[in-house]
């Protein structure tokens, strides 16, 4: 990347994209590997000053603290002890951005078997629930706040952080699907509005 590219990103905005190119948009990314990954798109922005040559960690999780407040964005969501996903504003805005990245391999980090596995299931899952069945057949005021929860997987018991990446996991992975994407919209909104926190 250009010095003069580079200088149109934030380092809050520089680490979003490296948790999408690690394929946070469905799955947590860990920090060393975001480091790593960041410190490739901005070789030595991110490294110790006495010793360039290695990446400054500490930097990079205070950016991506950073990159989870709302003033920033609210680009990311910590979902673990150094882990992070991104949030629909942040996979909408690393999509977005992550053309400006001329000159730099921006291939996103391939789908593992047990990641093309889990997609598939959650897809025929998604498509063979009740909610999705009331939805094909128009009877979106018969969809029950249960089986929104079901949908998504959270319970009164899943709560907080935790709720939030299963919701957004789902978003991410399935927002742009033609099918699921008015369906996970619609259910998200009673979960958010109607059911358990």
């Amino acid at each position: 990347m250009s010095d003069q590219s580079k200088s149109r990103f934030a380092n809050h905005e520089l680490v979003t994209v490296a948790v999408f190119l690690l394929g946070g948009a469905s799955k947590a990314a860990d920090l060393e590997d975001i480091a790593k990954k960041v410190n490739e798109l901005a070789p030595g922005r991110f490294t110790w000053r006495k010793y360039p040559e290695q990446i400054n960690i500490k930097n990079v999780d205070a950016f991506l603290w950073d990159a989870k407040k709302p003033k920033n964005g609210k680009f990311v969501l910590n979902v673990g002890r150094d882990e992070w996903i991104l949030t629909e504003r942040g996979l909408a805005f690393a999509r977005e951005r992550v053309k400006d990245l001329r000159g730099v391999d921006v291939s996103r980090k391939p789908m593992t078997a047990k990641e093309r596995n889990w997609f598939r299931r959650e897809h025929e899952r998604m498509v063979a629930s009740d909610a999705f069945t009331k939805f094909s057949s128009g009877n979106l005021d018969s969809i029950s706040i249960q089986e929104a929860q079901s949908f998504f997987r959270v319970d009164s018991y899943v709560t907080g952080t935790a709720r939030e990446e299963k919701l957004l996991r789902t978003k991410n992975a399935f927002g742009d699907d033609p099918d699921l994407g008015p369906l996970i919209k619609l259910l998200e909104s009673m979960i958010t509005n109607g059911g358990n926190q």
